[in-house]
């Protein structure tokens, strides 16, 4: 079942909801299912997959275990088959906006109204709401040719493209669009690069021009991008490039929103856990980008560890008597719970 935004003031009873249904989100929602508890997942955004479908679901991952590379959009709709056997509740374009402890246990209201009553809850919420850093110039293209990520890298196919930034995205994008593309430019700021050095490397070795030290000063055309000033520092002097769109992977302004208010111990905008995810609120756990702890690693495949830790540790808050290690999944009944005839 999906609750969309037309079912506000609803009613949900679950063993455990998830905050956060990007990848993270959607393999709890799996483990969950596969340790025989009832399941709702919530997102503020329309759809699963957290930012991979928001903002680069034509991206290629390389850092997935298993998978030399899986299209973002392939490994959102992968998982989500993985845990469609269980029927997880989809409540997606519905933020969370409180949590608060019942005589019962939990109880999670969104922005909507409906009310998730629950036993434990999982927070996968990875950065929170995520707000594109804009460029300074250029507002009045945003949809005719200016973007902050791209949705189909077909739509940019034979153009001259302009990619402005120097982090792991602008890279990506300037490596998968180089194929394409009748040209591409990366831009940046500043002489060094942010993103990841064999990413980099890659891309110098490419046909795409990397442009250092120069930033975007005026974008030009009629009903779409026609021409882009760059000012080259610190000479000062300026280029024009012939380019059609450009793509300002600048980064996003991120926040926690609600959850900052729920009690939990918040560390530079991460929630702090220890080794079993706990967040130190009763029946309350965290896992993916979202959490903190010493010597955390922000990875896709972390988060993955980090789900199945989470629900096995809710799993004995829920029933102590249950044992923290389910077994292998290849030693149990692929069969879901309520499904024997």
């Amino acid at each position: 079942m999906t609750i969309g935004l037309a079912s506000s003031h609803a009613l949900i009873d679950v063993d455990l909801a998830i905050v956060g249904a990007g990848p993270t989100g959607l393999y709890a929602a799996y483990y969950a299912g596969f340790r025989g508890l009832r399941v709702a997942v919530v997102d503020s955004l329309q759809q699963q997959g957290g930012q991979i479908s928001a903002l680069y679901p034509e991206k290629p991952i390389y850092d997935v275990a298993g998978f030399p590379a899986v299209r973002g959009r392939d490994l959102v709709r992968a998982l989500t088959d993985q845990a469609a056997p269980f029927e997880p509740n989809y409540v997606l374009g519905h933020q969370v906006v409180d949590l608060e402890t019942t005589t019962t246990g939990l109880r999670l209201t969104t922005s909507s109204g409906v009310q998730i009553s629950c036993r434990a809850v999982v927070i996968t919420a990875g950065i929170g709401t995520f707000t594109p850093r804009a460029l300074p110039v250029g507002d009045a293209y945003l949809g005719r040719g200016l973007s902050y990520f791209v949705p189909s890298l077909s739509e940019l196919a034979d153009q001259d493209v302009l990619i402005v930034g120097g982090g792991d995205s602008a890279f990506d994008w300037a490596l998968a669009l180089e194929p394409i593309a009748r040209s591409v430019t990366l831009a940046h700021r500043r002489p060094n690069f942010r993103a990841h050095q064999h990413t980099v490397d890659q891309v110098l070795a490419s046909s795409v021009r990397v442009v250092t030290s120069a930033q975007v000063c005026d974008i030009r055309g009629s009903d779409g991008i026609e021409e882009v000033d760059v000012t080259h520092a610190p000479e000062g002097t300026i280029e024009t490039l012939r380019v059609q769109s450009v793509v300002a992977a600048l980064g996003f302004i991120a926040d926690l929103g609600p959850i900052t208010g729920w009690g939990l111990d918040i560390r530079n905008r991460h929630v702090a856990v220890d080794t079993r995810m706990w967040t130190g609120r009763a029946g309350v756990y965290a896992a993916g980008d979202v959490t903190e702890y010493y010597g955390k690693v922000r990875l896709m495949s972390v988060g993955f560890g980090e789900a199945a830790t989470a629900v096995n540790n809710a799993v004995t808050y829920l029933d102590p008597t249950a044992d923290l290690f389910p077994g292998h999944s290849s030693d149990a009944d692929p069969t879901p719970v309520g499904a024997h005839a």
